[in-house]
């Protein structure tokens, strides 16, 4: 069972997500929480995997919220609500440690795909959008901490698949382009996250262009 917490500060955005998520058989809404500072409590004391987060929000916004949750739960992942009208926003939340986005206006069917997805940490939301977005991220921030030493600990095969996922392929596009098995692809992803200290896909992508291995397609 995939545990659920909502974070927005309008009623009804929580109240049509919850309806839409336990309707579902493995997904759990354990909480809801109108503002950034009740989020970040109610994580602390409800340990739900996921936290759908709005941004602009009451007390702490979702920002903060991301940043002060993820130091305490590491294992939680937070998925963040934009309308990607405000790409600061979003370029934060990535530093923040945002593992992905959903649009305000998702599809009903597309939204337990979207936190199924997120859990297993198999690919990202919304593959093309959010490499953009991470793209334009990184070339607007300062060079950040990849070590040399944890990109060099990877084999050649490791570094292969870490170009691909921050290209946006799926794991099936990896494994057809490798000619290897899906299950292979994970393992190699598995250990690629245990080698750089990284939590999800979208922390991956960004070490990946940080450390150079890709680099940003910026359109002008």
């Amino acid at each position: 069972m995939i545990r659920v917490l909502i974070a927005d500060d309008q009623d009804l955005v929580r109240t049509g997500f919850r309806l839409i998520l336990q309707a579902e058989p493995d997904l759990d809404v354990v909480g809801e929480a109108a503002h950034g500072a009740a989020a970040v409590r109610m994580a602390a004391q409800l340990h739900p995997d996921i936290v759908v987060m709005d941004i602009r929000m009451p007390v702490l916004d979702g920002i903060a919220a991301t940043r002060q949750l993820l130091t305490a739960h590491g294992t939680t992942r937070v998925v963040i609500l934009t309308t990607f009208d405000f790409d600061e926003y979003v370029f934060a939340a990535l530093a923040a440690g945002a593992s992905g986005f959903l649009l305000k206006d998702v599809k009903a069917a597309a939204l337990a795909d979207a936190l199924r997805t997120v859990h297993a940490g198999e690919a990202l939301l919304a593959p093309s959008v959010t490499k953009r977005l991470i793209e334009r991220f990184v070339a607007h921030q300062p060079v950040a901490s990849v070590a040399p030493t944890s990109l060099g600990n990877l084999t050649g095969r490791e570094r292969e698949v870490l170009v691909m996922i921050a290209r946006g392929l799926s794991n099936d596009a990896i494994a057809s382009a490798l000619f290897v098995s899906p299950a292979t692809v994970k393992t190699h992803i598995s250990r690629i996250f245990a080698k750089l200290d990284v939590r999800d896909r979208a922390q991956a992508v960004i070490a990946a262009y940080n450390a150079g291995l890709v680099k940003p397609e910026v359109q002008a």
